[in-house]
């Protein structure tokens, strides 16, 4: 009988040893292959789920690039942005590991208004100027350069919230006002294609300085500095009264 205990121990003992030599054996393989396992069921999340596929315009983190590849350990982008403006292509091809998609913030272009995308271009005039006019011609560019997009970018997001909560908002040219420190700020907002940003920004620059070069009472701001007299320059109700004196300040006291 003590035969028996003996035996079953050493054997209990034994299995022990090997469950924990399994253990830490099994936790360093985990360890090392890490990085391997996490782009692997990124790999599958991005099959499954369809967040992008290959041609779709994406940003992920800092990189930003039309998709050009995928497989099971990384995606491939073709770099826009960066040192180039306006979201043209670089030239540089960037991989990406698929695991980034657990990590990194993913904002896609071509989905959600389907390739439509905003773009803004803010116009400086000077308080000086006739800001109205200004607005005015502003949105009859806007409306000739991107009035025509207003409807199909609609359509598009009508079928995105199919899927998603989607709140409606009205595509067409805006002209939005605003008074900075140099000027009154006019920016025009504007529904262009993703791919065709600083085209459009181009185009529409084109005509604004074409029609502002017309109008005589319209000019473009920039940082300057002047003084203003509010006695002397003020509105007729608000201005400073000139201080008085009890005697000449000019005279000499000896």
């Amino acid at each position: 009988m003590l035969t028996v205990v003996l035996v079953v121990r050493v054997v209990f003992e034994g299995f022990h040893g090997a469950a924990t030599f399994l253990g830490l054996l099994t936790a360093g393989i985990a360890i090392a292959l890490r990085d391997p396992l996490v782009n692997l069921v990124g790999w599958m999340l991005i099959i499954w789920r369809r967040p992008f596929v290959v041609g779709d315009r994406i940003q992920i983190g800092i990189h930003a690039g039309d998709v050009m590849d995928l497989t099971i350990s990384r995606f491939t982008l073709a770099e826009i942005g960066n040192w180039v403006h306006a979201d043209q292509i670089t030239g540089r091809i960037v991989h990406i590991p698929t695991g980034k998609v657990f990590v990194e913030p993913l904002a896609i272009y071509s989905r959600g208004m389907h390739d439509f995308i905003w773009n803004e271009v803010a116009v400086l005039v000077t308080f000086e100027s006739n800001w109205k006019r200004a607005k005015d011609i502003l949105n009859e560019i806007a409306v000739n350069h991107a009035g025509h997009l207003a409807k199909p970018a609609e359509s598009k997001l009508k079928e995105y919230a199919r899927d998603f909560l989607v709140v409606p908002v009205d595509l067409t040219p805006m002209v939005f006002t605003t008074v900075e420190a140099s000027g009154i700020l006019l920016t025009v907002r504007h529904v262009c294609r993703s791919r065709h940003r600083r085209e459009s920004t181009q185009e529409i620059w084109e005509d604004v300085l074409a029609r502002f070069a017309e109008c005589d009472d319209i000019d473009f701001a920039y940082p300057t500095s002047r003084s203003y007299s509010n006695v002397t320059e003020g509105k007729r109700g608000t201005r400073a009264k000139p201080p008085t004196y009890a005697h000449d300040p000019n005279t000499e006291h000896r």
